[in-house]
């Protein structure tokens, strides 16, 4: 039986949602602070395998949620619901793509939510699309990605540390880095949404055995595919030098070829997974419910990870050449002031200030 909270939320939703968040804290942090070849190589290697994981299983959940909320309306074929949900769907991408735009306007390149916003926007679209065409969506995604990295110029509008996008702000360079080569293109970032979509049709996640040959599969295919990478671009560095057999055969998220995507897909579920049994088996751990309130929060998060963390950093001269060391502790110190500040929000208000903005905005738009 799947665990839910009291407003119907799968609480192991949250949970994942919430270490989610942590894992793109880390890695955000590591880029803003320029630190990703600074500090000890176990800690960066570490910390690098959140990179492109962490921020895929937040799309993934996003998917499944939208997939969750529109469930009742799916099944029932009103018209009337359908065009509700739709207009919900599209008043939620429209508060999130500018709240993105705000961040990127603010110097954060590396945001999420506008292309997060597209997905949602494109969901709408797709709500009543059957099961095989949602799977024929991602592949013709992964496909099309493959061309792209095969006949486009991946670095094109990049500053040469693929630190700032210097082109983004043109019409050409804004649709270039949404639809290509930004820090999560629609194409292949999109698959990962859908997948999530089609995964929240299935019973897999509220059944213990289904969930349990998930678990085994979607960890295996990680594995095996990390441990493969690693073998063919050391075999063929010789042949291609190391940024070529990196960038074709490598499982960092830039560029995202097809093994990266395969790599971040099948982590993310077994996390997500995991994440479903332990809210199951913990409920009443205080710990798990911390997390969970958390991962409720995580809109609110998100942006002030990077206003109001980032901030005192910028003001001291620290976003330039710091170690890995120091940006992991202090994305450690914002995690636990988030934890515990979103104990005593959820407590006080039940929503984080976005998430209610964000409440207050479709509600609004619906008057």
């Amino acid at each position: 039986m799947k665990q839910r909270a009291s407003n119907g939320r799968i609480v192991g939703l949250d949970l994942a949602r919430a270490l989610a968040i942590f894992g793109m804290i880390i890695v955000n942090y590591k880029l803003a602070m320029g630190a990703q070849d600074a500090g000890p190589y176990w800690l960066r290697t570490a910390t690098g395998i959140f990179e492109g994981r962490a921020s895929a299983l937040f799309v993934i959940l996003a998917g499944i949620g939208v997939s969750l909320m529109t469930a009742r309306a799916r099944a029932s074929g009103e018209e009337q619901t359908l065009k509700a949900n739709r207009k919900t769907l599209y008043r939620r991408a429209a508060f999130l793509f500018l709240a993105g735009i705000f961040l990127l306007e603010i110097g954060w390149s590396a945001d999420i939510l506008h292309y997060y916003a597209v997905f949602i926007a494109l969901s709408a679209l797709l709500l009543q699309s059957s099961n095989k065409r949602l799977l024929a969506w991602i592949i013709f995604i992964l496909i099309t990605t493959v061309f792209q990295l095969i006949f486009l110029d991946y670095s094109y509008g990049w500053s040469e540390d693929y630190h700032e996008y210097v082109k983004l702000w043109t019409w050409s360079g804004f649709v270039r880095n949404l639809l290509f080569n930004g820090f999560h293109p629609l194409f292949p970032w999109l698959a990962f949404f859908l997948l999530g979509l089609w995964l929240g049709r299935k019973e897999w996640l509220k059944r213990k055995e289904a969930r349990s040959r998930l678990l085994v599969i979607s960890a295996s295919i990680a594995l095996l595919t990390e441990v493969g990478s690693r073998f063919i671009v050391r075999e063929f560095t010789p042949v291609l030098g190391p940024e070529g057999a990196q960038s074709l055969f490598g499982s960092k998220p830039m560029p995202p070829n097809l093994i990266y995507v395969g790599a971040a897909a099948a982590s993310a579920l077994a996390v997500l997974v995991l994440c479903i049994q332990v809210a199951e088996r913990w409920k009443e751990s205080k710990w798990v419910q911390a997390l969970i309130s958390t991962g409720q929060l995580s809109l609110t998060h998100y942006v002030a990870h990077v206003v109001i963390g980032l901030a005192p950093l910028q003001w001291i001269g620290m976003l330039e050449n710091g170690s890995v060391v120091f940006s992991t502790i202090y994305a450690f110190l914002f995690y636990i002031t988030a934890i515990a500040i979103s104990l005593h929000w959820k407590k006080r208000y039940g929503r984080g200030p976005l998430e209610l903005l964000m409440r207050s905005w479709d509600e609004s738009n619906r008057a």
